[in-house]
C-alpha cells in the first residue's frame, strides 16, 4: 500500500471510531503512539539531563498512568551557548531525543506551532525570561525548571509576564517532592515544625549567583517544609562548604549546608514540637512530573509565585551576605 492509501485507511479507521481528529493533529511518537491535541509537549533546552529524563518518562511505551498521556513531540535544543558544561551535552542529547521520537526544531516559534504545553529546561537561568516570553504570548502553559531565573529581578519579570498574559506558571526542583515532606509540613509526623536543616551539592558556576546553580535543590527542601516568612539570611562561605542560616518571622530557623567536597547527597533533618525526623529519600523525577501534568491539565499551580520569589530572594540574600562577610540581609526588603 502506498503512503497516500495508508493515510486514507488511517483516517477511515478513525472516522469509523467517531474520533474527530485530523491526521496532522496526531503527531507520531516513534511508530506506535499517536498524541492528541492537548497532550503535545514541547521542550526548550537540551543542555540538561532533565530533558532526557522527563522525555523518557513521558514517552515510555507503558508510561505511568499518572502522566495522563502527555508526550514530548518536539524540542528546541538551545539551551546555553556559553556555559561549556551545558553546551557540550547538546549534540548527544539531540540524538537521544530523536531516538525517543522527538522532532528537533530550529526555533521557539516553530516549536510553539506544534505543541500545546511547554517544559522550559534550559540549564542557563539567564535565558529563562527571554525564552518564557514567547510561550506566554502564545498562551501556552509553561513549567520552568530550576532555577526559575539567574536573578530576583528576572524572576519578578517572569511572574509579571505570566500575569500580563494570563498564563500561570511555576518552577520547582524535584527535591521539593521528597517522600515524607507532606507529612512533615502538615504536622502529622512530629507536630508543628520548629526548624529544618538541609544539605545538597552546591557546585558553583561563574555565570550564576552561587546558590542559583545547584544549591537551589537544598533551598527547595527548606521551603517545601517551612514555607514562606523568612526575614533574615546570613551566610558563612568556604571553598568547600556553604552554611546559610535563615530566620523566619515566627522564630523558626532554616539552615542550608552546601557541599563542594567529599561525597555528595541530598537530605536533612526536621525539628518539631514532638521530636525530630530525617527528611526522607529522594524519589526521582516522577513526583515532580505528576504535579507538572496536573498543572498542564488544570492551569492550577502547585507552588505560589510568592513562595518561589521568596526562595529566590533567600538565595540572592545569601550572595549579598557573602559580600558582607556573613552580615545579615533582610529578605523582605529585597522583595519589596
Amino acid at each position: 500500500m502506498d503512503i497516500l492509501n495508508t493515510r486514507r485507511e488511517f483516517l477511515k479507521d478513525f472516522a469509523a471510531l467517531g474520533v474527530g481528529l485530523s491526521f496532522s493533529a496526531l503527531p507520531m511518537i516513534g511508530r506506535a503512539q499517536a498524541v492528541p491535541v492537548g497532550k503535545r509537549v514541547g521542550i526548550i533546552g537540551l543542555d540538561t539531563s532533565h530533558s532526557i529524563a522527563f522525555s523518557k518518562a513521558l514517552n515510555a511505551t507503558n508510561a505511568d498512568p499518572g502522566l495522563k498521556g502527555y508526550k514530548v513531540i518536539a524540542a528546541y535544543p538551545y539551551g546555553s551557548r556559553t556555559i561549556a558544561s551545558s553546551v557540550k551535552r547538546i549534540p548527544g542529547y539531540i540524538d537521544e531525543m530523536k531516538g525517543l521520537g522527538v522532532r528537533i526544531v530550529d526555533s521557539i516559534a516553530e516549536l510553539l506551532e506544534q505543541v500545546d504545553v511547554v517544559l522550559l529546561e534550559t540549564n542557563d537561568g539567564r535565558l529563562h525570561l527571554e525564552q518564557a516570553l514567547p510561550v506566554f504570548k502564545a498562551g501556552k502553559r509553561l513549567f520552568i525548571d530550576k532555577p526559575i531565573a539567574a536573578s530576583l529581578a528576572d524572576a519578578k519579570a517572569i511572574f509579571e509576564a505570566s500575569e500580563t498574559y494570563g498564563v500561570p506558571t511555576f518552577s520547582s526542583s524535584s527535591l521539593r517532592y521528597v517522600e515524607n515532606i507532606p507529612d512533615l509540613k502538615s504536622g502529622k509526623l512530629i507536630g508543628n515544625i520548629t526548624g529544618v536543616d538541609a544539605f545538597a551539592p552546591a557546585t558553583l558556576e561563574p555565570s550564576h549567583p552561587d546558590l542559583f546553580w545547584y544549591g537551589i535543590h537544598g533551598i527547595e527542601i527548606l521551603y517545601a517544609v517551612l514555607g514562606t516568612g523568612c526575614q533574615e539570611v546570613r551566610r558563612i562561605y568556604g571553598a568547600e562548604t556553604d552554611i546559610v542560616v535563615g530566620t523566619w518571622a515566627d522564630g523558626r530557623v532554616g539552615v542550608f549546608r552546601g557541599l563542594r567536597s567529599g561525597k555528595n547527597g541530598y537530605g536533612g533533618m526536621a525539628y518539631g514540637e514532638k521530636g525530630q525526623a530525617v527528611i526522607g529519600k529522594y524519589s526521582g523525577y516522577l513526583p515532580l512530573l505528576y504535579h507538572i501534568v496536573e498543572y498542564f491539565d488544570t492551569g492550577v499551580v502547585p507552588i505560589s509565585p510568592a513562595e518561589t520569589l521568596e526562595l529566590v530572594a533567600f538565595m540572592e540574600a545569601a550572595d549579598l551576605s557573602k559580600r558582607k562577610g556573613g552580615g545579615p540581609i533582610n529578605v523582605q526588603k529585597l522583595l519589596s
